[in-house]
């Protein structure tokens, strides 16, 4: 699969690992007064980088108790209950993973770090003390059903009853958790402190803005809305088995808060972006995160230049649907990035590519991606991907890592160029050979070379300058050079 990279006139790669993939909520923010219109904010920050809940909690820059403020309560049980992941002690190396999804075990963190319904933790072992807040508030609650996620309403929900009376109320609940502009449109309250109160379109814009900024500022912070739902439908009012309809039993939200996740890029990743840029290779970016965020990160990491106007180089999913067939072709063929997308988007883009003609190296890692990474002439699975990813890719990244990818386009390049240069060697000593014996047997002389002599010339003579060829090391200036032609022969005229 490596030998096929260097045979693109053009190779677009949607580039998946850019960043660790290691999260970790940094910021969140809360209603701490509400009057009309006017309104203002709790921000909050988290230390600690790591799957291991250790960390404080600041605000203002003094250390507080998550259990002091009472929308933290809630904020902390939707982030245990509305989560399908976990956290794992690994014994070998002796530090915690994730188990599931890197934004999901990003909310288990928090809560732990929370505390918000202060358990003690005091003479607790590593590991148990590790998982003692999960532990409380599942004491308190009982998952019936999850909501599964859907690219529609870019949201996820599990209906939850409570097995003892507690500060959140005696009735079941629907603890929502996705993107903000996305959850914002179903919530018609806010919760601040122990009361709720109407959410305006002035309030929604304001959470918007503070949104937006922790999205763009110094540290490009994917952010999560997380709401409640205080009396949603029956269950046996809801047709489970049709996602189409969970937009509909999420509605009359009441906004809780919104969490901020570090997911910091790879530290090569900007060099790896340079290199492909000068060998002819375009990277393009497709994410589910909002656009404002997702062009911060690429301007991180040098898809964009930090003062580069991204007009007609990033769109967002819906504003490549809005556009015509043509226009959309088009978009393809100078666009960068494309944002908050579906799988069927990354579909189309692969096809696009390939009437313009276009080799593409197609990443990904979940079932969503498999028709994609089929379609693409080069599908690269990521080695922690799921098994359907990898049955349907060509190559399987096993370190996650963008910059491999680079790193297999040079060797495939220096195995390509290598293979020309034994192949030019063979033919011009056999061209020799046969020649040789052509010409003393059409002028009636004795052989020039008996088979022994033959044999001799083939498989030490030149086996063994051949097979040295075919390990020189990668020319200098290998990654400079625009790729190939896909129909380009392995022996030109002139070999």
């Amino acid at each position: 699969a490596i030998l096929l990279v260097p045979r693109a006139r053009q190779v677009v790669m949607t580039a998946g690992r850019l960043t660790t993939n290691q999260m970790s909520v940094s910021r969140m923010f809360i209603f701490d007064k509400v009057e009309g219109n006017d309104s203002s904010f709790l921000e909050f920050e988290i230390t600690g980088s790591t799957y291991e809940p250790i960390g404080d909690v600041f605000l203002k820059g003094q250390k507080i108790k998550g259990s002091d403020y009472e929308t933290l309560h809630e904020l902390g049980t939707i982030c245990i209950m509305c989560n399908d992941s976990a956290i794992d002690f690994n014994e070998f190396k002796q530090a915690f993973e994730k188990v599931g999804e890197a934004t999901e075990t990003a909310l288990i963190v928090l809560a732990e770090k929370l505390n918000p319904f202060g358990v003690p933790k005091t003479g607790l072992d590593r590991r148990t003390s590790a998982i003692v807040v999960r532990q409380d508030i599942e004491t308190k609650w009982k998952k019936e059903f999850t909501l599964e996620f859907s690219r529609d309403r870019k949201s996820m929900s599990t209906y939850c009853v409570p097995l003892k009376p507690s500060k959140l109320g005696s009735s079941p609940k629907l603890f929502v958790k996705g993107a903000p502009e996305g959850v914002l449109e179903r919530c018609t309250h806010a919760r601040v402190g122990n009361t709720k109160v109407p959410l305006t379109a002035a309030l929604k814009n304001k959470i918007l803005a503070l949104t937006g900024q922790y999205g763009t500022g110094r540290d490009t912070l994917r952010c999560l809305a997380l709401a409640t739902c205080d009396s949603p439908m029956k269950p046996d009012e809801m047709d489970l088995g049709d996602s189409t309809k969970f937009y509909t039993y999420e509605v009359n939200l009441t906004f809780v808060g919104v969490v901020g996740m570090l997911d910091p890029p790879r530290k090569e990743v900007f060099d790896s972006i340079v290199r492909c840029r000068a060998a002819g290779i375009r990277v393009i970016v497709i994410t589910g995160d909002n656009k404002a965020t997702a062009e911060a990160i690429c301007r991180r990491i040098g898809v964009f230049t930090e003062d580069e106007d991204t007009t007609g180089k990033s769109y967002s999913g819906r504003e490549f649907d809005d556009l015509p067939i043509s226009e959309q072709k088009a978009a393809c063929a100078r666009s960068r990035l494309f944002s908050r997308v579906e799988p069927a988007h990354k579909s189309k883009i692969v096809e696009y590519l390939q009437s313009m003609n276009e080799i593409s190296a197609m990443t990904g890692d979940g079932v969503n991606d498999a028709p994609a990474l089929k379609k693409a002439e080069i599908g690269i699975a990521m080695g922690s991907g799921t098994a359907v990813a990898k049955s349907a890719a060509e190559m399987v990244l096993a370190d996650d890592n963008f910059s491999s990818i680079v790193a297999a386009v040079e060797e495939g390049r220096a195995i390509y160029n290598n293979m020309k240069q034994f192949i030019r060697y063979l033919i011009s000593s056999n061209i020799g050979e046969v020649v040789s014996i052509f010409l003393t047997a059409a002028l009636g002389l004795p052989e020039a070379l008996i088979p022994v002599q033959l044999l001799w010339v083939n498989l030490v003579t030149d086996g063994l300058p051949a097979t040295a060829l075919g390990f020189n090391p990668p020319d200098l200036d290998i990654m400079e050079k625009p790729p190939r032609k896909a129909d380009e022969g392995l022996i030109s005229g002139w070999l």
